[in-house]
């Protein structure tokens, strides 16, 4: 068992850093409302800290699932940052979906101090972190990962290094690439099923078992056809996740034009007041239109 510090204890880090303490890892957490990291130790046990640095003293690996890019410099650098803290030859995890950029700019940083930085983005939303079910793909040097893999384990069904740093954000750019597509689709087809009088459930059950299956589908057909958008992955995440992918797209010169559309409907979602709907609310956008 390892000594283990958790930063960020949102909808998706407040229950990896509970599977880590029901694993048997002496975990201390850190969170920017320090309320809420009391409400963990309360809960898990362990013990909290008042900075990043503080929580990261003395631990042998470092997880972190903050905001965005200017979250995660903010939680690893300056005085109170992690990075401070931490020992050499440590290991700092990054979950967070953050670009390339800033992934090499830490991994830089990290390196400098003696510690070892290791991209880690996951996906399975906030019932895979619950369950313990997360898929986790990483990037970073071999060493150290493979040191890691098994603390991930705690909260991972699977969990696999990609390449150098940065191969984690960019394998999780296919993802949510992927994903944004098969929602619009899914959104539209039970849409159209709606117009055209049919039953969704009945067309989701004959056709889930062919080749429009999909997890969107099988996970999120019910919650649409109810109208209901209120868990899950926000859209406002999702549209950061998405602006990160076609910045990227016009650095790599990689076409992206499904995933702009549905960045612009996404857009429109939250014009309607959804920013705060899980991201299947694409349906709801159909729905305003008529």
């Amino acid at each position: 068992m390892a000594k283990v510090t958790f930063l960020g204890l949102g909808v998706m880090g407040y229950p990896m850093a509970g599977h880590l303490a029901a694993s048997g890892h002496a975990v201390t957490v850190y969170n920017r409302t320090a309320a809420k990291a009391e409400a963990w130790v309360a809960q898990h046990g362990g013990r909290s800290a008042p900075t990043p640095a503080e929580a990261a003293s003395g631990a042998e690996f470092v997880m972190a699932c903050v905001g965005n890019d200017d979250d995660l410099r903010a939680v690893c650098t300056g005085l109170d940052g992690a990075f401070a803290g931490m020992d050499r030859g440590a290991v700092f995890v990054d979950h967070t979906t953050v670009s390339a950029a800033v992934t090499r700019e830490m991994h830089g940083l990290a390196a400098d101090r003696g510690v070892a930085f290791v991209d880690a983005p996951v996906s399975g939303g906030q019932a895979g972190a619950e369950n313990g079910q997360l898929v986790v793909m990483c990037g970073g040097d071999e060493a150290p990962y493979v040191r890691a893999e098994p603390v991930i384990g705690s909260y991972a069904k699977l969990c696999r290094r990609l390449g150098d740093s940065g191969a984690g954000q960019l394998t999780k750019m296919v993802n949510q690439i992927c994903i944004a597509g098969l929602v619009q689709g899914l959104a539209e087809g039970l849409h159209f099923a709606e117009k055209a009088g049919l039953d969704g459930r009945a067309v989701v059950e004959v056709i889930g078992g062919g080749a429009a299956g999909s997890w969107q589908m099988v996970n999120r057909y019910e919650t649409m056809i109810e109208d209901r958008f209120d868990f899950g992955f926000a859209v406002d995440w999702m549209r950061k996740d998405l602006g990160i992918c076609l910045d990227t797209a016009n650095e790599t010169g990689a076409s992206l034009p499904v995933t702009a559309l549905v960045d612009q409907f996404y857009k429109d979602v939250q014009k309607l007041g959804g920013g705060r709907w899980d991201t299947s609310s694409l349906i709801r956008r159909l729905r305003a239109m008529g």
